[in-house]
């Protein structure tokens, strides 16, 4: 730790840190397997924030079946802390190293983590293979309501695989079909608004236009109100 003269001439304290290596963030642990409960366990015996988000599952064995509680990522376990403490929950036995790339880990947003608590508790949150292609749509409404992902089928009801890009992992959530929309219908239906606000504004924009400019149209919605 390095120290420098303040105004007043008394030392004063500087990390030699850049003050993001300070700030907690949810970080991933690769763990050996089928030992995630007991890394959880050693997480929290060490006061470490963390999540091993489980699944409801139905095992046939011989003679009966038996409810059981897997984890939704196998082999993964979520830590919030600072960087600069990694070595706090690497130490944990049985965790392996922190999922990333080679030049950093991958970060979780917190809005990730919300929609994996969430696709637990409100939409029978399953594993499934990672996806990165086919027909997006959002969850329009209910508890679940503003996730992005991939339709898999819609009949009675919705199953939506849900991509988590950064670690490279996925889980499937059911939804009601009506709750459901194509994310090129929504953006369609939002930009129709702000081309009715920007006639009203005196400003002439063609839908093909309006839909050009769409990672502008949240702020451009909100402003022209």
């Amino acid at each position: 730790m390095k120290t420098k003269q303040d105004k007043k001439g008394a030392p004063s304290s500087v990390s030699p840190f850049p003050a993001d290596f300070q700030e907690p963030k949810w970080y991933v642990l690769f763990v050996r397997s089928n030992q995630e409960k007991r890394v959880a366990h050693g997480l929290d015996e060490r006061g470490i924030e963390h999540f091993l988000p489980c699944y409801q599952a139905v095992r046939q064995w011989k003679d009966r079946r038996v409810k059981l509680d897997p984890p939704l990522f196998p082999g993964y376990v979520f830590a919030r802390l600072a960087f600069i403490e990694r070595i706090r929950a690497l130490t944990v036995p049985n965790v392996v190293s922190l999922v990333g790339s080679k030049h950093a880990p991958s970060v979780i947003s917190e809005d990730e983590i919300q929609w994996i608590r969430h696709g637990i508790e409100h939409g029978r949150a399953e594993p499934h293979e990672y996806l990165k292609v086919g027909e997006r749509v959002v969850i329009t409404d209910g508890a679940l309501s503003g996730m992005e992902g991939i339709l898999l089928h819609k009949r009675n009801g919705a199953r939506i695989v849900i991509s988590l890009d950064s670690i490279a992992r996925s889980f499937a959530v059911e939804v009601d079909a009506a709750c459901v929309k194509a994310i090129s219908s929504a953006l369609h239906g939002q930009a129709a608004s702000y081309a009715a606000c920007s006639a009203a504004a005196g400003e002439k924009i063609s839908m093909q236009e309006t839909l050009r400019r769409g990672p502008y149209l949240a702020g451009a919605l909100s402003t022209a109100h």
